[in-house]
């Protein structure tokens, strides 16, 4: 049975901020139920994990870890989670604070997790195959990985869930940080900074992002952040694997915070319609198409596209609910727009976890056109919850959601290609139309209800590849022969 050690910064259900921690919380109970793999996660434990959880942890061990000139007390803490071991990394400094980012020492913090991480690696009861560490928070410990072998033959998948957030730091923080020799400045050197993210990129055996397309996107000068030329360098190791979803966690028939549970029936989601139109004070009316934005309210999500179009297509018999919280500039637009359609619009500056599901369950309609997008949560619940979603063809967006064609018939939804502000409103009122057409609505809908997204597959790829990994007979290339090869000047040239 393979041995696998997911090394992250969030996990569901113990902390969240984002997608990351709907991943770590889901993969690794899929691989463990569907791919009889051995899998367990390594956090850190931060004072905002609920004092329920940490009453049910187990100490199991303490050591120092020498962090540059720091000596820092770990204490590993263990609890089992439907049937997945947690490790958690205690540091009273580093991880006793309200929040778990934002402070302006992150990128230290998040070095010192990746130093505990593998020197745990010698005092833990678990020898992993594979150490798959996600996101630049733990990118430092594949590098790590690589330079010390704390286990023999032990091979490092990295995952890119976001490649914009990169954790780069002044590169005088390499000695500040590690008391490694000055040859392995280039592995971790980006452009005269440190940089956790392309730490990883340099050093894992595998790399990993989390949809088909968002991995080819990301070798593009405009999409890559800065980070195309290691990433072309490295793209026979690099591989897409499309996200899922909790099926079981988000189920419109059992979501206690639906009000009327449904599996496929579109009268039952009128029924829920009619429920939150009259919670937020919109006219009540099943038949009035409803749209609804649950999202961030940040560039990234497409919002100059919707307050580009917003008044004209709020010139149709439609209604609009947006939910989220974010930039201030969209915060204004939207809270001064429903002053000009109080009727058909009402935006919501929070975010309500259960708000969001009744949204979801009631909507006929769900946009997200986004400037980019990894992967892409939101759609997959939206078709969970049987709603159409209108996206733009960017990264995870393009592989989840398909045009309808009403020739064919096939399609879950309805997308555009170009971030250009005239498409999107052309492909929302299409939308429209198609609702007023009773037969190709019901041909959507059956289409939006055969959608599936679990971690079912998903985990057999991942499964795949770790299998792969291990029955490889290649050695691990340490980075100064990589260097060395190369034909480079220095370290630094070659990593640039």
């Amino acid at each position: 049975m393979e041995k696998i050690l997911f090394v992250a910064s969030e996990c569901t259900p113990f902390v969240k901020t984002g997608g990351l921690a709907d991943v770590i919380g889901s993969l690794p109970q899929a691989l463990q139920t569907n791919e009889k793999v051995d899998v367990r996660v390594i956090l850190p434990l931060y004072d905002e994990i609920e004092g329920e959880w940490q009453e049910q942890m187990t100490y199991h061990t303490s050591f120092n870890v020498e962090f540059g000139w720091r000596n820092q007390e770990v204490r590993i803490y263990t609890l089992t989670h439907q049937n997945i071991m947690y490790y958690f990394v205690a540091n009273a400094y580093y991880f006793t604070r309200k929040g778990i980012y934002g402070y302006y020492d992150d990128g230290e913090r998040f070095v010192f997790f990746s130093h505990a991480v593998i020197e745990a690696l010698h005092h833990l009861d678990f020898k992993p195959d594979i150490l798959h560490a996600h996101d630049w928070q733990a990118g430092i410990a594949v590098a790590l990985a690589k330079i010390k072998q704390p286990i023999a033959h032990m091979k490092t998948v990295f995952t890119i869930h976001n490649i914009k957030y990169q954790g780069i730091m002044k590169l005088d923080t390499f000695a500040d940080f590690f008391q490694l020799p000055d040859e392995h400045i280039g592995g971790m050197e980006w452009n005269g900074m440190l940089n956790c993210l392309k730490s990883a990129l340099f050093h894992a055996d595998k790399i990993t992002t989390v949809s088909p397309t968002y991995a080819e996107e990301i070798k593009d000068p405009y999409i890559s952040e800065g980070l195309e030329s290691i990433l072309l360098e490295r793209e026979t190791d690099l591989v897409g694997i499309l996200n899922g979803i909790d099926t079981k966690e988000y189920n419109p028939l059992t979501d206690p915070a639906v009000p009327v549970p449904f599996r496929s029936s579109r009268n039952k989601k009128k029924e829920n319609k009619l429920i939150v139109q009259e919670k937020v004070g919109l006219p009540i009316d099943a038949d009035k198409p409803l749209y609804t934005i649950i999202t961030r309210l940040v560039e990234q999500k497409g919002l100059h596209l919707v307050e580009h179009i917003l008044d004209a297509f709020l010139e149709n018999d439609v209604q609009l609910i947006i939910l989220g919280t974010g930039d201030s500039e969209f915060e204004h637009f939207f809270r001064e727009a429903v002053h000009r359609h109080p009727y058909k619009l009402v935006t919501m500056l929070t975010f309500d976890e259960a708000l969001a599901r009744q949204l979801y369950a009631a909507s006929d309609f769900f946009i997200m056109p986004s400037l980019f997008e990894p992967c892409g949560l939101a759609q997959l619940i939206a078709l969970q919850y049987k709603s159409v979603p209108i996206v733009r063809e960017t990264g995870g967006l393009k592989d989840t959601v398909h045009a309808f064609n009403e020739i064919t018939g096939e399609g879950n939804g309805f997308s555009f290609t170009n971030y250009n502000a005239h498409d999107l409103l052309t492909v929302l009122n299409y939308s429209l139309t198609i609702f007023h057409q009773p037969v190709q609505w019901s041909k959507l809908s059956q289409n939006v209800n055969k959608s599936r997204f679990s971690w079912k597959e998903s985990a057999h790829e991942y499964t795949k590849l770790y299998r792969e990994l291990m029955e490889s007979k290649m050695p691990r290339v340490e980075s100064e022969d990589r260097f060395e090869a190369s034909g480079a000047r220095n370290l630094t040239d070659y990593a640039r």
